[in-house]
């Protein structure tokens, strides 16, 4: 008997995401990823005696800027907290953070899961800083001897967020992330790439008899990097709780750490309660009162969202599919949409974009933004095919010398001779040649048979390395054969 069918998943999760500033949230420190162990760092952020914290105002920016893309309520007035915990990543035995006056609260998200709407509600996104980094001595936590802590992260600035227990299944919740990663990366607030922990994220995960209203014990699971890493943790974790239900033993609520190498979570310490924390305001930062004009100037900033640009991809014709992989990446959503400026045949566009274009950055190893051909030349490429200057397989030689030279479709066309050859006079003695060297096929097609002509196009186009223009080609060989 299957988990679901004995037990409902009930899972909410806490999103912290490294805000995209020059300049961590309380000091000058730089934010900037892969510094020398502990060189990014002061008094201020190592929490030394008799400092001071000065605001970042770029942080309020960013948060607020999420906070609206995820169509949550910006607080006219907000405050910091000190959330007080003693970890060797935390220098100030405390995190400055916000607890019962975010910046952001009651908000959503909608996206699309398995063909179906769906929609999950943002309880809050806050501000804080970051912690340090453990540096482990072994391949896996459980197989350190020692540890080692790197404070370049300490004070970074985090945006939490954190979403309603509204999830019920697994592909649920990583559809969910992926759409909130989408989301922050198109406000361009952070960067949000998980390979340098600029997105991390926190499970938590219970289970329930069908038909129980009230939730099971949860755990929760933390510092998960990866969508695939998501994946796996649930599946262990329910596994293991139903496992505990089945048995009729309780499940403890704790927190938990993925331990990618061995695929299990392994118990980290007894989950805490926000009394455990003894928040208190935090003294050394004054209030944040923030105006409805500074919320509505950054309102008209934000840029089209996913869900936005997939409608208004499927409403120009392409599909669904199209549109979710054209909006998986803004770089790419904005690639396509600069191009279709340039070039408004939507779905051809599209099916080169996704192809050709695609494949070619990928052997490359390059990202969009460092892609030798830009929006404008692609259009053109695709505008003197459909002039019938060059064909279809024929352009796709030329994007391969454009992704080489950098230069445009018109000059590696001229240069290497690569127009389509549409001189019917020219033509016509190339098709009597093919005719005449292949009297079996000439033979098979007044039998009726259809290959045959295929493969006399083939020939055709051989010949002419493929620059014929292929609707000529058709037309002449047509009229010949019916004389033969």
């Amino acid at each position: 008997m299957k988990v679901y069918d004995r037990y409902e998943m009930v899972c909410g999760v806490e999103v912290h995401v490294e805000l995209a500033t020059k300049t961590k949230i309380f000091c000058n420190c730089s934010t900037e990823f892969g510094g020398e162990q502990n060189t990014h760092v002061c008094p201020v952020c190592l929490g030394l005696p008799g400092v001071l914290p000065v605001l970042n105002k770029e942080v309020v920016n960013l948060a607020i800027k999420a906070g609206l893309a995820l169509n949550c309520e910006i607080a006219d007035f907000s405050k910091f907290d000190r959330k007080n915990y003693f970890y060797p990543d935390a220098p100030k035995n405390f995190q400055t953070s916000q607890y019962d006056l975010p910046i952001c609260k009651k908000g959503w998200l909608e996206y699309e899961v398995e063909g179906e709407k769906k929609r999950v509600g943002i309880t809050r996104a806050h501000m804080e800083d970051d912690a340090g980094k453990l540096v482990h001595s072994g391949a896996t936590i459980s197989t350190s001897q020692e540890s080692f802590v790197d404070y370049n992260r300490t004070g970074v600035p985090l945006l939490e967020i954190v979403s309603e227990p509204d999830m019920r299944s697994i592909p649920e919740v990583v559809g969910f992330l992926e759409e909130l990663v989408r989301t922050i990366q198109y406000t361009e607030v952070s960067d949000c790439r998980m390979e340098q922990g600029s997105v991390r994220f926190d499970i938590n995960v219970s289970l329930r008899p069908h038909g129980q209203q009230e939730f099971g014990t949860r755990t929760e699971s933390k510092n998960l990097n990866s969508f695939s890493s998501v994946r796996r943790c649930l599946e262990y974790e329910i596994d293991r709780q139903a496992q505990l239900l089945d048995k009729g033993q309780t499940v403890v609520q704790e927190t938990r750490t993925w331990d990618e190498g061995q695929g299990v979570t392994l118990s980290l310490r007894s989950k805490e309660e926000a009394h455990d924390y003894r928040y208190f305001p935090e003294p050394d930062l004054v209030p944040l009162v923030i105006s409805r004009e500074w919320v509505e100037e950054i309102r008209q900033s934000l840029p089209e969202m996913p869900a936005r640009r997939r409608e208004r991809y499927t409403s120009l014709g392409l599909t669904e599919y199209d549109a979710g992989v054209l909006t998986a990446s803004k770089q790419l959503s904005d690639y396509f949409d600069e191009a279709l400026q340039n070039y408004g045949e939507a779905k051809t566009l599209a099916n080169w974009v996704m192809g050709e274009f695609s494949r070619l950055l990928n052997a490359k190893q390059a990202s969009v933004e460092e892609s030798p051909v830009k929006p404008k030349q692609l259009a053109e490429l695709l505008t003197i095919i459909d002039k019938g200057t060059i064909s279809g397989k024929i352009g796709k030689t030329v994007i391969e010398e454009m992704f080489v030279t950098g230069q445009s479709p018109e000059v590696i066309v001229k240069e290497k001779g690569l127009s389509q050859i549409s001189d019917t006079s020219a033509l016509l003695k190339i098709v009597d040649e093919v005719i005449a060297a292949n009297p079996q096929s000439v033979e098979d097609f007044k039998a009726g048979k259809e290959k045959a002509m295929g493969f006399l196009v083939g020939q055709l186009m051989k010949a002419t390395k493929g620059q014929a223009n292929p609707g000529v080609v058709n037309s002449l060989l047509k009229e010949q054969l019916s004389k033969q």
